[in-house]
């Protein structure tokens, strides 16, 4: 069975380079681009894990991984926030928040390749 990932990103270079990652190691990969509605989109595709990045328009990430785990459907899935912002205090928010995993932007394939395969291991 395919698992499936929401790519919540706004910036073409890095959903281009993480859809193409994920999608060749056999990941469905569905993408949003905003915050207004980045919540619905997650209830709609209810996908085995979300990548959130933290600076999109509309709403920040944290308020959407807040979201998130107040929702009675996908309180329990994995979230990897992928963010150029990489200042303790915000990695202590996103920790504060309920992130599974924090990552800062410029990454490596082979660390979000890693990070998710971990987070949806069994």
């Amino acid at each position: 069975m395919t698992k499936r990932v929401l790519l919540i990103e706004d910036e073409p270079n890095i959903i281009e380079a993480v859809s193409f990652i994920l999608s060749r190691d056999g990941w469905e990969v569905k993408t949003h681009s905003n915050g207004h509605d980045a919540i619905d989109a997650a209830r709609h595709r209810d996908p085995d894990l979300i990548i959130l990045d933290v600076m999109l328009p509309g709403r920040s990430g944290f308020e959407i991984l807040q979201d998130i785990r107040a929702d009675e459907r996908l309180s329990e899935r994995p979230v990897l926030m992928l963010t150029a912002r990489g200042q303790e205090k915000d990695r202590e928010m996103a920790e504060r928040y309920g992130a599974s995993r924090y990552m800062t932007k410029p990454f490596s394939n082979a660390d979000v390749l890693a990070a998710v395969r971990e987070l949806i291991a069994p």
